[in-house]
């Protein structure tokens, strides 16, 4: 995706995957070319498991921050997960049940990262296909306390959203209406598909009208500082790739740029 991205010169940032930067190296010849032009590198982490029971492991943290400082990064971005347990990896991004311990655990670790960090830390709702039993708050409760215990910013999906809704059985923009917009960060906007009565977050398909829909509603409810397309797998061609883009561009109404998400290291 290098090339497509490198050819598109009115991006305002890309997201870069931070594990897959050696803090100890150069930047990459692709990134730099981009942050040369002005185009903001934002490292999105996926290996701190902020949900776990265990608080981040300080060589992670050290990491992500000596990333953000290698990028001249305003910000990097995490996940409302957990990925980890006992030092056994899971490979996906686990939902965390919304129970208090679960949510005072979360804030413990959230606050850890934040003082650990040089930069402000954006934080991620993922995508679930199931919910935890037991939940004693709702979703837009866990959330909002997050947010009002720790300094973290929120990095609004809302594919994930729209996933989250359909697969539960709620109104996405019943969601929006009870969030800190106010400390909304930037967003994500990605495509998926239905198996099986199931709807998959992929980041291998197009975005699909409702979800921009839903981007549309974000906006009438917020200012929102940049919006972002994760592609993770079947790219497209050039043509269809800023079609995307055009599209993401045009709901935002020109107040902020869009962006693909992955450039190869």
């Amino acid at each position: 995706m290098a090339l497509a991205i490198d050819r598109r010169s009115d991006l305002g940032f890309v997201e870069v995957i931070a594990e897959s930067l050696d803090p100890a190296a150069p930047v990459p010849p692709a990134l730099e070319r981009l942050r040369r032009r002005g185009c903001v590198v934002v490292p999105h982490g996926l290996g701190l498991s902020l949900g776990s029971a265990e608080p981040p492991e300080p060589a992670r943290l050290d990491a992500l921050g000596q990333v953000a400082t290698l990028l001249g990064a305003p910000l990097v971005s995490e996940h409302i997960a957990f990925v980890r347990v006992g030092g056994a990896e899971a490979g996906h991004l686990l939902p965390l049940p919304r129970t208090r311990e679960a949510l005072d655990v979360l804030v413990a670790n959230v606050q850890i990262a934040c003082r650990a960090l040089p930069v402000p830390l954006a934080l991620e709702s993922v995508a679930c296909l199931f919910e935890w039993p037991g939940a004693e708050v709702t979703e837009a409760e866990f959330l909002t306390e997050l947010f009002a215990r720790t300094d973290a910013l929120l990095l609004l999906d809302v594919e994930n959203v729209y996933a989250n809704a359909r697969n539960q059985g709620h109104d996405p923009r019943a969601l929006l209406d009870r969030l800190p917009l106010e400390r909304l960060a930037y967003v994500h906007v990605a495509g998926g598909m239905e198996r099986e009565g199931i709807y998959h977050d992929t980041h291998a398909h197009p975005v699909p009208p409702p979800v921009l829909d839903l981007l549309a509603a974000l906006c009438a409810r917020a200012d929102v500082p940049g919006a972002l397309l994760e592609r993770d797998g079947a790219f497209p061609a050039d043509a269809e790739l800023n079609a995307e883009l055009d599209r993401l561009a045009a709901v935002l109404g020109g107040k902020a740029q869009a962006e693909e998400r992955h450039v190869p290291a």
